[in-house]
């Protein structure tokens, strides 16, 4: 049970990782545009396409998205 423990609290902290570099790539993109010489992906189409795809979705794309918001709330 332990190494479940350390796994999940693994996972917790590259979740939080993963988070702080999506904003810091949104934000760069936002400052310098679509050219950031070291962020090569388009960050903002990304978040804006998946947006996009959840609410086309309807119901189902609000439950996933409480779901995703439950999982990154979770203490």
């Amino acid at each position: 049970m332990e190494v479940l423990s350390k796994a999940a609290e693994v996972l917790k902290q590259l979740t939080s990782v993963s988070l702080s570099l999506l904003a810091l790539a949104v934000v760069l993109q936002v400052l310098f545009g679509a050219t950031v010489p070291f962020v090569e992906l388009d960050v903002v189409g990304s978040v804006i396409d998946v947006t996009k795809q959840l609410g086309s979705e309807g119901l189902v794309g609000l439950v996933a998205l409480w779901v995703l918001a439950a999982l990154l709330n979770k203490d």
